[in-house]
């Protein structure tokens, strides 16, 4: 018996990397998933790698018509949700000299705006008593010299979910953030040179996380093995911002 089983859940960001690999723990837990990306030809082999019981809706968080095509898809299903993962995001690196407007606008757009309104389409398909997790990241509780949009704006994500669990504790719903340190994922494979040396250098076990390792955390705040947490921020950093 798996920890999820009968369950249906969203993930948004899934056509790899952490995303991919928390669909997949979902999968294996008995789960059904509703899996979201902007990379179509990714999404529909890592939906097919996956199997049956992944449906994949290819899409752009930040864009309304997208959020609506998914969730259009998953009321289609027949199935209240149980479970959203808010995974979508990212930022390029910049200093503050150097920044654009329009990369700010990306930046602030894909990881704050968006993530607020995933959450916010799904509540009318939302079973009472599921849980919500959403990415932030171990940069937002601490400065950074290349990504200090994007530190800001996963600040700003665990904020809201403090709030989002105040105003969702009447139907049971709980919401979580889960913080990852430096990742191996492909992302962080291109990072510029130096970007993965300086994150990994501050991480006391000394090596990038697994995207299977976030996976795990994720399957906890998703389960019933959390059903008295709320408002948390869970860290999957190797104890890079707590020692």
């Amino acid at each position: 018996m798996g920890q999820l089983d009968g369950k249906v859940a969203v993930v948004t960001g899934g056509s790899s990397g952490i995303g991919l690999a928390i669909a997949a723990r979902f999968v294996q837990e008995g789960a059904r998933v509703f899996l979201t990306g902007r990379r179509e030809a990714e999404l529909a082999a890592a939906a097919q790698a996956l199997g049956p019981w992944v449906i994949a809706v290819p899409g752009d968080v930040t864009r309304e018509a997208d959020l609506t095509r998914l969730y259009t898809a998953v009321e289609a299903g027949g199935s209240p949700v149980d479970i959203l993962v808010a995974n979508a995001g990212g930022g390029r690196p910049a200093v503050l000299a150097d920044l654009t407007e329009d990369e700010f606008d990306l930046t602030s757009d894909l990881n704050f705006k968006a993530t607020f309104f995933t959450v916010q389409r799904a509540l009318p398909l939302f079973k009472d008593g599921g849980s919500i997790v959403l990415l932030g990241s171990a940069a937002g509780s601490g400065g950074s010299r290349r990504f200090g949009v994007y530190a800001a704006t996963k600040a700003a994500v665990r904020s809201m979910a403090r709030s989002m669990a105040l105003e969702l504790a009447g139907r049971g719903i709980r919401v979580n953030t889960l913080s990852p340190g430096p990742i191996a994922t492909p992302s962080l494979a291109q990072a510029p040179a130096g970007v993965v040396e300086e994150a990994t250098g501050r991480v006391p076990l000394g090596r990038p996380g697994r995207p299977e390792e976030v996976a795990s955390a994720a399957l906890f705040l998703a389960s019933d093995e959390s059903s008295y947490i709320t408002g948390i921020e869970l860290f999957v950093d190797g104890g890079a911002r707590q020692v």
